[in-house]
């Protein structure tokens, strides 16, 4: 029964169901409390609803029964850091570092962790253009400037796997990452105060993982992103309306200015791009959603989908309908309707020609 649960759970999760993935792991839980793994899951739904205090107490209970478990020390890190606890959170990543040794998005975070708590201490390195000095490279290699040894790193620098672009609007940024085909459970990601964590790990494939500090900050709530046949869409509400100068976050780029809207309207967003070509962004925004609109799932992708948008869209009435009707059915049965279903326990309705079974414990 517990695994059953667990089951349903990451499938709530993984269609962003989050607050249903939070419950049927709490049901789970209290089947087999002993499971560290039900735990380090919990954390990362109660992270998606900002529920960060209840994401740290996860973490250190799957710590507890698992200490060599090292995506529970993730789990710590990142509440913890979104909680600005930026000691704690360096401590959780750097142990979870030595369990996971080349996992990346530790070394990112914990990098992350050492700028703020440098930031607090005002204990800031110099700004670049203020570096005078050149650097020494070890087993004598000859001195270079700081900007050659810059250039020299870019052009020996791993290409990444996928391809990424992004525009603008005075509300939000729309990331756009260009992996084709790839199934939507191997799709992870997170929205911090100003941080964007992706992960695409494929069994018997090399894990994409990118992780920008942003150059502005986002609302992680509002936040949200789809998987598409051809690409993956994530689309972040900026906390402020400004012009992002850029996608990630660097001191040498002065603060930007609030978008003011004109006398006669809104001024039309610009849409900047690292490339050095010129892009008509206005074309690429309308063939964009010209795709979306025109693209055609099909089976059990085009229910999720269906079934997702219901969700978003709906009251609170709706979504408890939608939970309790889907729990208590054991997933044949999902209704909107409360008055309906709040009255009464919802019983399964399997498919015709199939028979519904109960799974003795």
């Amino acid at each position: 029964m517990a695994s059953d649960l667990e089951k349903k759970a990451k499938e709530a999760f993984f269609d962003d169901h989050f607050e249903l993935a939070v419950d049927l792991y709490s049901q789970a839980i209290a089947l087999n409390p002993k499971n560290a793994e039900l735990y380090a899951d919990r954390a990362q739904a109660n992270i998606k609803l900002s529920n960060l205090t209840e994401a740290v107490a996860d973490a250190n209970k799957a710590i507890e029964l698992e200490p060599a478990m090292s995506k529970a020390y993730l789990r710590k890190g990142t509440a913890c850091f979104k909680l600005e606890e930026y000691q704690t959170a360096k401590a959780a990543l750097e142990t979870g570092a030595s369990l996971a040794p080349g996992e990346s998005r530790f070394t990112n975070l914990i990098k992350e962790c050492d700028e703020r708590i440098a930031e607090e201490t005002n204990d800031l390195p110099k700004h670049s253009s203020e570096i005078t000095t050149n650097v020494h490279i070890e087993d004598s290699e000859p001195v270079q400037n700081v900007n050659n040894l810059s250039s020299q790193v870019a052009e020996t620098s791993v290409k990444p796997k996928y391809r990424h672009e992004y525009y603008q609007k005075p509300e939000e940024v729309v990331v756009t990452i260009f992996a084709k085909g790839v199934p939507a459970e191997t799709v992870a990601i997170d929205f911090g105060e100003q941080i964007l964590s992706v992960s695409i790990d494929i069994p018997g494939e090399d894990a994409y993982h990118f992780q920008p500090r942003l150059f502005g900050k986002i609302i992680p709530a509002k936040c949200r992103y789809d998987v598409l046949s051809t690409k993956v869409e994530i689309r972040l509400a900026k906390a402020e309306q400004i012009h992002w100068k850029s996608l990630e976050y660097s001191k040498e780029i002065a603060i930007p200015q609030r978008v003011i809207a004109s006398v006669s309207g809104i001024q039309r967003p610009t849409y900047p791009s690292s490339k050095p070509t010129r892009v008509d962004w206005d074309k690429l925004e309308a063939q964009v959603k010209k795709e979306e609109k025109e693209e055609k799932l099909d089976g059990d992708a085009a229910l999720n989908k269906f079934f997702r948008e219901i969700y978003q869209d709906a009251d609170e009435d709706t979504r408890r309908a939608m939970q309790k009707s889907f729990v208590e059915s054991n997933g044949t049965v999902l209704s909107t309707n409360w008055k309906e279903v709040g009255l009464k326990k919802v019983e399964g309705s399997p498919p015709d020609g199939m028979e519904m079974k109960k799974w003795e414990i």
